[in-house]
């Protein structure tokens, strides 16, 4: 498939499946893929469709922001929550189906709030390639009746950033940014505090210019440090790398240390047995 090509069917497409829902509540965290569901919401369906954005400890500095500045920008009407995640023991927990809480938390939120509107939908913005990795918050959208319009127009990631180029929407080239807790190794307790320290982190490495990062705690308050591949020898320059430790350990963490792998979206999950995530494709 073409994309630069398709961008405009695709967008097209997608708006077309979306106007059969008559209404929607749009679970927007600003991301790419939310953003594109939230546009193509609010062109299918104007003042029916409704984007709710949630706040709790798990979410990255500045991201509620932008997605105040997003959404009024496509012109659809926004909604903030607060969630409870964090104080739940079973997420606490953070074993490997930690987003199932998270997201049984999230669309508990929005069922209640789509039951104010008649027939009434929840949407999320995952995409076809979505469905190939691990992710247990997909068992508690099937639970919820969420819906999925990308998937059901069989859009992948990379048509996702075509649509959103095409939409001009400014997060088309956006990095993805799940939330901080995806950054604490399975088995370590979620707190806020530890989720505190990781957004200040991340935020002290993205100041130095680094774009595409994370900052992964492990136990023993360890911090390692993820950029692109092509990032690290910047990083791991003397001057940069100790400015950068200092910070990170005012912060709280008692250790520090580079990725000589570099930046992979994810790469906790490999710690997962193998087992597990057969379990969740089938």
């Amino acid at each position: 498939m073409q994309i630069k090509e398709n961008a405009e069917t695709l967008a097209n497409r997608l708006v077309a499946v979306m106007a059969n829902y008559e209404q929607c509540v749009v679970a927007f965290s600003a991301g790419v893929d939310s953003t594109v569901v939230a546009k193509a919401a609010a062109l299918a369906m104007g003042k029916k469709a409704t984007a709710v954005t949630a706040v709790s400890p798990s979410l990255a500095s500045g991201e509620l922001e932008e997605a105040r500045n997003i959404a009024q920008l496509i012109g659809i009407r926004h909604q903030v929550i607060h969630t409870s995640e964090v104080s739940k023991p079973a997420y606490k927990k953070n074993s490997h189906d930690r987003c199932y809480h998270c997201k049984t938390e999230l669309y508990d939120h929005l069922a209640n709030i789509a039951e104010a509107f008649p027939n009434c939908v929840v949407a999320n913005g995952t995409n076809m390639d979505d469905l190939g990795d691990y992710r247990p918050g997909l068992v508690a959208a099937e639970e919820h009746h969420v819906r999925s319009p990308m998937v059901e127009c069989e859009i992948k990631k990379e048509h996702v950033r075509a649509i959103a180029a095409f939409w001009k929407l400014p997060v088309w080239d956006k990095p993805a940014m799940p939330c901080l807790s995806s950054r604490i190794a399975y088995g370590v307790e979620v707190t806020p505090e530890r989720l505190r320290m990781v957004d200040q982190a991340e935020q002290v490495v993205r100041q130095h210019g680094f774009r595409e990062l994370r900052v992964r705690y492990h136990d023993g308050d360890l911090a390692r440090i993820e950029v692109a591949k092509d990032d690290i020898p910047r990083l791991t320059e003397e001057t940069l790398r100790n400015e950068i430790s200092t910070q990170l350990k005012a912060i709280g963490f008692q250790f520090v240390t580079i990725d000589s792998d570099g930046f992979r979206s994810g790469n906790l999950n490999t710690l997962i047995p193998i087992e597990m995530l057969q379990q969740n494709k089938t």
